[in-house]
């Protein structure tokens, strides 16, 4: 192989773990995964883990970059590329071929492109102008930038904001030269016809609702995270918590949230596309 890097891709449902793991097993290897929340403890239904996948043939693959920061944090693009360059040389040191696998589409690129990034501060006379706005408001504010960050999961105000914070940081702060170098990935990406998406979403969702999903957000609220904290992760986190704190009936919070996660799997298959215009080659199983 004339590569330095495995990465699988994909939207949401397609079988990504799944396959990464079953490639990880056939050439030895390690995973490191590229989900911007599956870092965080606790969080482990609502952000779809699913570590039983991890095992064959009663052997764990090794994964890095999976539950390694405590709910409430702010993990972000700048601290991923450093986490994930640590575990990459970890790998690569033991004679392996890493694999990423994910879909968090910046996560993603920045590594394989080697973005010099910026660890950007709070603005608070920002988010006071902010603070009253709808998300479609933030969202046409955060479409008036030059789109340099993700909005792939921009599905609350809070992360509207703060996206919407990083943008204007980069206005008057050159990145500068690359921390890291690109790296030379092979990427092969998934994908289903949409309607066996939307089935399997569908299926996943009631699944885990049925596995306990509801209770898990109840303890991350009663571990002293404000519900606050809870929304700015979005998705399930974002719904779930409203059920829970008496905003939303169960069947408006299904219907909301497979509606969003339908809408966030379209996203990141455009950002995904929007990567193929940017020069990457992806190798599509259909």
């Amino acid at each position: 192989m004339h590569h330095d890097l495995i990465t699988i891709i994909g939207p949401t449902a397609c079988g990504k773990t799944a396959y990464a793991v079953q490639l990880a097993a056939e050439l030895n290897t390690e995973i490191i995964s590229a989900d911007s929340r599956q870092v965080y403890r606790g969080m482990t239904i609502g952000t779809g883990k699913d570590l039983d996948d991890y095992v064959v043939n009663g052997q764990v693959v090794p994964y890095h970059l999976i539950d390694i920061c405590e709910p409430g944090e702010k993990y972000n693009v700048f601290r991923y590329q450093h986490d994930f360059h640590q575990a990459y040389n970890t790998i690569r040191a033991k004679g392996k071929m890493p694999i990423l696998c994910g879909g968090t589409g910046l996560y993603i690129e920045s590594v394989l492109k080697g973005y010099k990034l910026l660890d950007v501060p709070e603005n608070p006379e920002l988010r006071q102008q902010m603070q009253n706005k709808s998300l479609p408001e933030l969202e046409a504010i955060l479409k008036s930038y030059k789109p340099l960050h993700n909005t792939t999961d921009v599905d609350s105000a809070q992360r509207a904001i703060r996206a919407i914070e990083i943008e204007e940081y980069y206005r008057s702060h050159e990145p500068g030269q690359r921390d890291y170098a690109p790296i030379n990935s092979r990427i092969i990406g998934l994908d289903v016809d949409r309607e066996v998406r939307r089935q399997r979403i569908t299926a996943r969702l009631k699944s885990r609702l049925e596995a306990g999903m509801i209770d898990e957000v109840k303890q991350l609220l009663a571990s002293g995270l404000s519900p606050d904290d809870l929304i700015y992760y979005g998705l399930e986190y974002k719904y779930l918590t409203l059920h829970v704190t008496g905003r939303l009936s169960y069947q408006e919070m299904f219907t909301q949230l497979e509606i969003a996660i339908h809408q966030f799997a379209k996203r990141q298959m455009t950002w995904f596309r929007g990567m193929e215009r940017r020069g990457f080659h992806i190798e599509w199983i259909r």
